[in-house]
C-alpha cells in the first residue's frame, strides 16, 4: 500500500523532493522488516526510478545501495552503467559486482569511473590488470597507492612503461617493498631520460653531454639496485639490461672493478648462455684462457679483455677483501691496478678503454673525498664541546 501511494505522488513531485523520498524507500528496503510483498513492490518502485529523467533520483539510490550486499542485482547493475557520477559510487562500493562487470566497466569507462573501480577496498588481480593497461594516469596513481589492489609485476611494469616519466606516478612506486629490481630500474631510467630532456632544453648541457652524464647516471644506479637486490633477481635485472640493450661491456667492467662479483658473474653466464656454476668455475680456476675462451663466448670486445683479465687477477688474489665500499661503488684501488695493466700494452684501439678506466678513477677519487670530508665533519661534531653538552 505505502509503495502503491509513493508510485502515485513521485509522478508530479519536485526533482528534490523525489530524491530525497527514493533514498528513504531504498533504506527501508535495505533495513526494515517489509514483507515479502512489500519488498517485490519496492524492487519493482526502484526499477522504475532508473527511468526518471532527473540524474538526482537515480543518484539517490546509488548512494544508498552502494555499499550494500542486500541491494536489489538489476538495480545496481543498471546503475552501475549510469551517468559517471551515478555509476562512480557503486563501482567503486558495491560487492555485487564481479571482476567481469569491473573489468568491462574500466575498458569502457571515462577517467572518473576508472578512479572509481581502482579505489575499491579490495581489488582482484585481474581488474588492476585492465586498469594497468587502459586506465589514466589518476587511475593508476589511486590504484598503486590501494593498499587493498593485488597488483601483478607485469601490471606494475605496464604502469611503468605507460606513465613512469610522471613523477606523481615514480615516487610511489619507488616506494614499494615489492618493487622488482628490473622495475625499479627502468624508473631510474626514465627520470634519467626525463632529466636529460630538461637541461638540453634549457641549454645547460649539450645533448651528448647530457647523455653521458644520465647513461653513467644509470650505470651507478643500476650496480647499486643490483648490490642491494636478493640473489633471486639478479638474473631477471640481467635479461632485462640485455633486452633493453643496456647490458654493456663498460656496465658489465663497472659491476666488476665496484665488487659486485655476482653481477659480473651472472652477466658472463647471461651471454655465454652457460650456467653460472661453470662460469664461476672458469673465473675463479680456468687460468687465462679458460677466461679468454668465456670472455669470447660471451661476445664481449676484444679490446676490453686486458681490463677485465686485469680485474679478474686481482680478485683472484683477494683484491676486494676487506673494502668497506661493499658492491655498490668502485673500488679506487682496482682501478688503478688495471689501469697500469692497460696502460703497458699498445694504446691503439684500447683508447676508449683507458679513457673509461681514467673516467672511473676519477669518479672513484671523488667519492672517496666525499666520504673522508663527511668522516671528518662526523668526527669534528662529535668532539666539539656542544655536542659533548648535549
Amino acid at each position: 500500500m505505502i509503495v502503491r501511494q509513493f508510485l502515485q505522488w513521485v509522478r508530479n513531485a519536485p526533482a528534490g523532493e523525489r530524491a530525497e523520498a527514493t533514498g528513504a524507500l531504498a533504506r527501508a528496503y535495505l533495513y526494515s522488516e517489509l514483507s515479502a510483498d512489500d519488498a517485490a513492490a519496492a524492487e519493482g518502485a526502484m526499477l522504475m526510478l532508473l527511468d526518471d529523467p532527473s540524474p538526482l533520483i537515480r543518484r539517490a539510490l546509488a548512494d544508498v545501495l552502494a555499499a550494500s550486499p542486500s541491494a536489489p542485482a538489476a538495480v545496481v547493475h543498471a546503475l552501475a552503467c549510469d551517468q559517471p557520477q551515478i555509476a562512480a559510487p557503486v563501482l567503486a562500493l558495491s560487492p555485487l559486482l564481479v571482476d567481469a562487470d569491473l573489468v568491462d566497466a574500466a575498458a569502457t569507462g571515462c577517467p572518473s569511473v576508472q578512479a572509481a573501480i581502482a579505489s575499491r577496498a579490495a581489488l582482484p588481480r585481474a581488474v588492476s590488470a585492465a586498469i594497468a593497461e587502459v586506465g589514466t594516469g589518476e587511475a593508476c596513481l589511486i590504484l598503486i597507492e590501494n593498499p587493498g589492489a593485488d597488483i601483478a609485476p607485469f601490471s606494475i611494469d605496464r604502469i611503468v612503461e605507460r606513465f613512469g616519466h610522471l613523477a606523481a606516478i615514480r615516487e610511489p612506486l619507488l616506494q614499494r617493498d615489492d618493487l622488482a629490481a628490473a622495475t625499479r630500474l627502468t624508473l631510474v631510467t626514465k627520470l634519467s631520460e626525463t632529466l636529460a630532456g630538461f637541461v638540453t632544453g634549457r641549454n645547460w648541457l649539450d645533448a651528448e653531454q647530457a647523455r653521458r652524464v644520465t647513461r653513467e647516471a644509470c650505470e651507478k644506479a643500476t650496480i647499486s639496485l643490483a648490490a642491494e637486490a636478493p640473489d633471486d633477481e639478479v638474473r631477471p635485472l640481467i635479461r632485462h639490461l640485455c633486452e633493453s640493450g643496456q647490458l654493456t661491456a663498460g656496465l658489465i667492467l663497472r659491476a666488476l672493478l665496484s665488487g659486485n662479483v655476482t653481477m659480473f658473474e651472472e652477466a658472463l653466464a647471461e651471454l655465454a648462455d652457460m650456467p653460472i656454476t661453470r662460469v664461476s668455475g672458469l673465473i675463479y680456476g680456468g687460468g687465462s684462457a679458460g677466461l679468454r675462451a668465456l670472455f669470447d663466448k660471451a661476445g664481449l670486445p676484444a679490446s676490453t679483455y686486458p681490463a677485465f683479465k686485469a680485474a679478474v687477477e686481482a680478485m683472484r688474489e683477494g683484491g676486494f677483501i676487506g673494502d668497506a665500499a661493499g658492491a655498490a661503488r668502485l673500488k679506487r684501488r682496482m682501478i688503478e691496478r688495471v689501469l697500469t695493466s692497460c696502460e703497458r700494452d699498445e694504446f691503439g684501439d684500447m683508447a676508449p678503454l683507458i679513457t673509461l678506466l681514467h673516467r672511473f678513477a676519477t669518479e672513484a677519487a671523488r667519492e672517496e673525498a666525499r666520504l673522508f670530508c663527511d668522516d671528518v665533519v662526523a668526527d669534528e661534531f662529535c668532539a666539539s664541546p656542544q655536542s659533548l653538552a648535549a
